[in-house]
């Protein structure tokens, strides 16, 4: 077995649709790492990946928006396409068994942007909303003195 995981931004708004009675959300992933040329350069390559998401639970559908970062796992797929100019195209395609709410662009407020995920086992239970006692405070929040660590 081959495992992909993946966290990036969502290019656009995710796609539901039912295919022989079953659900399946589209959604594609996006991951930006810049680096130097030969010549010293600085450059950018994007990946993309293709996820399709077959579940009943379909509620973290509303949440997947473009530019929202997250993190998807599941069996990679290899998949060939004619383009217009004759020859054979290739994408990355993700078969997702998990996803996760990472955040989104400018979700910097009380919830931190944080989210729960999805999985397709039974035993993830579903949906997992962050409970306000489980945030991370931020740095002016933090009460306690800085010497008075537990460790």
């Amino acid at each position: 077995m081959i495992k992909l995981q993946v966290i990036g931004n969502l290019g656009k708004d995710c796609v539901t649709n039912t295919v022989n009675g079953k659900n399946v959300i589209n959604f594609n992933v996006a991951h930006t790492e810049k680096f130097k040329d030969a010549q010293g350069n600085q450059k950018d390559k994007t990946i993309w990946v293709e996820c399709a998401y077959w579940t009943d639970r379909t509620g973290i559908a509303p949440y997947l928006k473009k530019g929202t970062q997250v993190y998807a796992e599941g069996s990679p797929e290899v998949r060939t396409y004619p383009k217009n100019d004759g020859t054979t195209g290739v994408s990355l395609t993700l078969r997702v068994s998990s996803v996760q709410l990472l955040g989104s662009r400018g979700a910097e407020g009380a919830d931190g942007g944080g989210g729960g995920g999805y999985s397709s086992s039974a035993s993830a239970g579903g949906y997992n909303q962050p409970s306000g006692a489980s945030r991370v405070p931020s740095a002016g929040e933090v009460t306690e003195p800085i010497d008075d660590l537990p460790f």
